[in-house]
């Protein structure tokens, strides 16, 4: 496995895959491990998960200029990343116990009845590229402190990331086989899933990957979480702040290289807003520093590989064919390195990539509507269902488009984002299950009855 810098092309490391041996031996530990993490006192584990916060606390620097080297990510933003997946691991040590309480129901006279909530064993995590390490705690801090044991196949693209993340659970003193990453390609997956030892998976990726993973899983009865991609509407209505939306909107489309799931992809813009939203859109989109990842003031970096860059301009091209209009950016950066110009397009005809495909990476489509209803309408048009965003000076309508709105999560006046605090998660091709808060970390338990007489 190489991996390979997207910003310079050049590459920084090579690691050797696991061999079928290596794969045994990460399982055969993964097992014994749960035997005895599933009885350790919740308290305990919930101990060393912040003694993991610490080590990504003082860390920060490190594993942000590794993320930043492995697939492009501006460092700020990947210092931020760091210092999210610290707060998981707080949230998570303050909160498992209480969200795993027992729960108490009507009972006869003499009986005590509850659900309690067990442990399921190894969960296996294939995680992508582009959140490398906030993709993996959103899934470790919830799974690991319900006792379970983690097995993570990451990205092929960030094998230096995957280590890491090993690293920290380790000097954070968590016991050997509780969290353990396999160097394997996509096409070891589903002998790992197979295996009687792993008990559940859970997936964040493509469409294609998620289809794969729950067949597999599906055919072994075994549980499964997938969040799987986006095509976000951004609904700006006719009595938005267009300066804060347009501000937020830019930002929303192209953090991370515009390369997130939940990012802005399709803004639904009221007719009587059309025109003032657009410029004031395009000028904060033209506004963005493209440029080398590891200065502060970038704010778009390379997209992670030439490859990626190559499909986006494909879809883009394609709908540039199909009619769609231009307002800035448009193709590849004349400079080394994978990075693509920050892009608007308006008039977009329907069916056209842009319009009915997810984009991946820092392309806006922007949609005119005549009202509300329309609005919601095109918001809805589409397979995907994992976030929106609703623009509007009135709370109570801003509540009342979303909740009419399909999608796992949806915000007002505010750009969609993964919070520990509550639960994330898609419908539709998006995916299905919850992944944080209380609704997360039960994902992968055994609610088991226990009546005693």
């Amino acid at each position: 496995m190489d991996a390979i810098n997207p910003a310079t092309g050049e590459r920084i490391a090579t690691y050797e895959p696991d061999s079928a041996s290596d794969i045994e031996a990460t399982l055969a530990r993964a097992d014994d491990a749960f035997a005895d993490w599933r009885e350790r006192p919740i308290r305990e584990r919930e101990e060393l998960l912040a003694a993991a916060g610490d080590v990504l606390r003082e860390n920060k620097r490190k594993y942000a200029e590794l993320m930043t080297e492995e697939m492009g990510k501006p460092i700020s933003q990947a210092v931020s990343e760091v210092e999210k997946c610290a707060w998981i691991c707080d949230h998570y040590a303050e909160h498992a116990s209480a969200y795993l309480q027992p729960d108490g129901h009507p009972a006869p006279p003499g009986a005590n009845v509850e659900t309690v909530y067990d442990p399921l064993g190894p969960v296996l995590a294939v995680m992508p590229w582009n959140f490398p390490f906030w993709q993996v705690f959103r899934f470790a801090a919830p799974y690991l402190t319900a006792g379970n044991v983690g097995l993570l196949k990451h990205a092929s693209n960030v094998p230096g990331c995957a280590t890491a993340i090993e690293e920290v659970f380790r000097e954070a003193g968590y016991p050997e086989g509780v969290f353990q990453t396999l160097l394997i390609g996509s096409e070891a997956v589903d002998d790992v899933l197979a295996d009687d030892r792993v008990r559940a998976a859970t997936l964040t990726g493509s469409g294609p990957a998620g289809r794969a993973v729950a067949a597999t899983a599906g055919e072994n009865l075994k549980k499964t979480v997938l969040e799987l991609g986006g095509s976000d509407p951004f609904v700006v209505l006719d009595d938005a702040d267009l300066d804060e939306a347009a501000e937020t909107g830019a930002w929303a489309r192209n953090l991370n290289g515009g390369q997130s799931c939940i990012a802005a992809k399709r803004f639904v813009v009221h007719t009587d807003v059309y025109d003032a939203f657009i410029d004031r859109l395009v000028e904060e989109v033209e506004s963005l520093t493209v440029g080398d990842p590891t200065d502060g003031a970038t704010d778009v970096g390379p997209q992670a590989s030439p490859d990626l860059m190559d499909d986006l301009h494909e879809q883009v091209q394609q709908s540039i064919d199909a009619g769609a209009t231009v307002l800035t950016g448009g193709g590849p950066l004349d400079r080394d390195g994978a990075f693509y110009e920050p892009t608007v397009l308006a008039e977009v005809p329907e069916g056209c990539p842009a319009d009915s495909e997810e984009l991946f990476g820092p392309v806006a489509a922007v949609f005119e509507v005549e009202n509300e209803a329309e609005a919601i309408e095109k918001a809805n048009d589409t397979e995907f269902g994992l976030g929106a965003s609703v623009w509007t000076e009135d709370r109570d309508r801003g509540r009342r488009v979303a909740r009419q709105i399909d999608a796992g999560c949806t915000y007002v006046n505010q750009l969609v984002r993964s919070d520990p605090r509550v639960p994330f998660g898609g419908v539709g091709i998006s995916g299905y299950g919850r992944e944080l808060s209380e609704a997360g970390i039960k994902e992968f338990v055994n609610r088991k009855t226990l009546w005693v007489e």
